[in-house]
């Protein structure tokens, strides 16, 4: 099997994951290039590479020996560079938000098409084997009507950890506070497991607890889904620690949910039961960016050889940060949005 040529866009906190992953699939890829825009960290990337360049300018592994880039950089420049790499018909896998703004979003998505590229965005909780169970079971009706759904995050985001990024806790470069970064995973699975297109939102959204950065850390929403169902979610990174996300669906025949990445099932007919995952991914930073990083890298990098669809393309990875973009509107605008709506960007938040 021909190796894929590969470069690492953003060597930062999470490439860490990336790194391991890359380790475990040598026989699948060749890694080219490390990109940062702190020299040294490149550097340090690279080494673990044989043949590896580390480079602090990302245009210099758009030139033709590279198939496929990670996007691993503050989350304003993962349009720019996604556009370009694919510009030159490179494909692209971004963490998420694959954008701040949705204008954005649909460029790159634009782009991919007319290129001819694979592009997808890093949802990797969605490969955790309890949650595909569970969605497996709402499609399969077994839980009838979906009427309710509710997801809680209560972390702990520090002023410290604030000051030890230039781009994190920014409206300009992260997007936002805990919606945008800690609280997408468990909206993107919540929408995911629902699978219905938002009818409208209400919410609201303070910093509370954070005196060097002005965006939320506490947030709270009503999401309308146009089949009926109602999402109540709340998010906030100033908790005591990094309590275990909870989501719940609730259906006319049962419940089911997930405790972190411990699914449980309560029907009518079986009553009660947990599905635990016995498959093992690859571990690296902190425990909550999960195992199941290396499950998405290794089925995009099929998609690219197969030229088969990608599971988590552009659409898909739009729909959280279209949620996560409507709370921040009627937060800030204090009244409900109605979907489709127009992202008035950056002058949204002044």
């Amino acid at each position: 099997m021909k190796r894929l040529r590969i470069a690492m866009i953003g060597c930062g906190r999470i490439s860490q994951v990336y790194k391991e992953s890359f380790k475990h699939l040598e026989d699948q890829v060749e890694v080219k290039y490390a990109v940062d825009v702190k020299l040294d960290r490149a550097k340090a990337f690279a080494e673990e590479f044989k043949g590896c360049i580390a480079t602090d300018d990302y245009r210099s592994c758009l030139q033709g020996d590279v198939d496929l880039v990670h996007i691993a950089t503050p989350h304003h420049m993962h349009p720019m560079i996604a556009t370009e790499a694919m510009k030159h018909k490179i494909h692209v896998l971004t963490e998420k938000p694959m954008s701040i703004h949705l204008q954005d979003a649909d460029q790159m998505i634009q782009v991919a098409k007319e290129e001819g590229v694979k592009l997808g965005v890093i949802f990797q909780t969605r490969y955790v084997e309890g949650y595909k169970t569970i969605k497996n079971m709402i499609r399969e009706g077994k839980l009838g009507k979906i009427i309710g759904a509710r997801s809680y995050l209560s972390w702990d985001r520090s002023d410290d950890y604030y000051k030890q990024s230039d781009w994190k806790g920014s409206w300009d470069k992260e997007g936002g506070g805990v919606l945008i970064d800690q609280a997408i995973h468990s909206i993107d699975r919540v929408q995911d497991l629902i699978g219905d297109e938002v009818d409208w939102i209400e919410a609201s959204m303070q910093n509370r607890n954070h005196k060097v950065v002005d965006v939320e850390d506490v947030a709270e929403a009503f999401v309308q889904f146009k089949n009926g169902c109602m999402y109540q979610l709340y998010a906030c990174n100033c908790y005591s620690y990094d309590a275990p996300i909870q989501i719940e669906i609730v259906g006319e025949k049962g419940k089911v949910g997930l405790i972190q990445d411990l699914a449980w099932v309560r029907l009518e007919d079986d009553g009660y039961y947990e599905i635990e995952d016995e498959r093992k991914g690859v571990t690296a930073g902190p425990s909550y960016w999960g195992y199941s990083h290396i499950m998405q890298i290794q089925d995009f990098y099929h998609a690219v050889r197969e030229n088969e669809k990608v599971i988590i393309d552009g659409i898909e990875g739009r729909k959280a940060l279209e949620i996560i973009r409507g709370i921040y509107h009627a937060a800030t605008l204090n009244k409900r949005i109605a979907f489709p709506f127009e992202d008035l960007k950056d002058a949204l938040i002044q």
